[in-house]
């Protein structure tokens, strides 16, 4: 790597090996990008996931035995920093949906995806969103039916206790000192601080600090 930084991480899960080769030609074409991992299902990207260090898991939505929206979901569980990029055939907003609600932070359609994949991988890691087109635009127009409807459109993004939590932070505590102030166990406090910056797409105590003092949680 030019700059001394180690390439990310990839895991790739599609059940068609000759697309899975594809992909793969298009990561490890670039220099900040390597596949350390390939799986044929969901069941299988788990297992991977569990027994490689992988910073990225790029998963197709339809596989056998377990989606990729089912492997989001529990890959989202099991290692909240884990980014995750949903690949699919499908220009489908049902499925775009359940992708951003399993916790996927980009969703590429393969038509499009020696563009988009490589782009996409990188908006991940920097804690962005990576949508086409259509997803956005169906995005918009959820959000607007649901405003017209007069259902809730919640501008909160966290609970209570995970503002709570984020202030603490912020101001410097240790998850110790939180635990004692808070009167819960610093298990516990790992947890939210580990779900705070997976909600946020944020990497560090710094970067959560910086987003504290754009929240108005505290002074800068």
């Amino acid at each position: 790597m030019p700059d001394g930084k180690a390439p990310i991480r990839i895991l790739l899960a599609d059940d068609h090996a000759l697309v899975r080769r594809g992909v793969r030609l298009i990561l490890d074409g670039e220099p900040d990008l390597e596949v350390v991992a390939e799986a044929g299902d969901g069941a299988e990207a788990i297992a991977m996931v569990r027994t490689h260090t992988v910073d990225l898991a790029v998963l197709d939505v339809a596989m056998p035995r377990m989606t990729g929206l089912q492997a989001a979901r529990e890959l989202s569980a099991l290692r909240p920093d884990l980014r995750i990029l949903m690949l699919t055939m499908y220009d489908n907003e049902q499925y775009f949906f359940e992708a951003l609600k399993a916790g996927a932070c980009g969703y590429v359609l393969k038509s499009v995806a020696d563009r988009d994949l490589v782009d996409a991988c990188r908006a991940a890691m920097r804690g962005e969103s990576f949508l086409y087109p259509g997803a956005v635009t169906a995005l918009i127009r959820n959000y607007l039916d649901r405003a017209r409807n007069g259902d809730e459109v919640s501008d909160r993004i966290l609970t209570a206790r995970e503002e709570e939590i984020l202030k603490l932070v912020a101001e410097g505590h240790s998850s110790k000192e939180i635990a004692e102030t808070l009167v819960i166990s610093v298990k516990t406090v790992q947890r939210h601080r580990a779900n705070l910056l997976h909600k946020l797409g944020l990497r560090d105590r710094l970067e959560l600090t910086r987003y504290a003092i754009r929240a108005g949680l505290i002074e800068p």
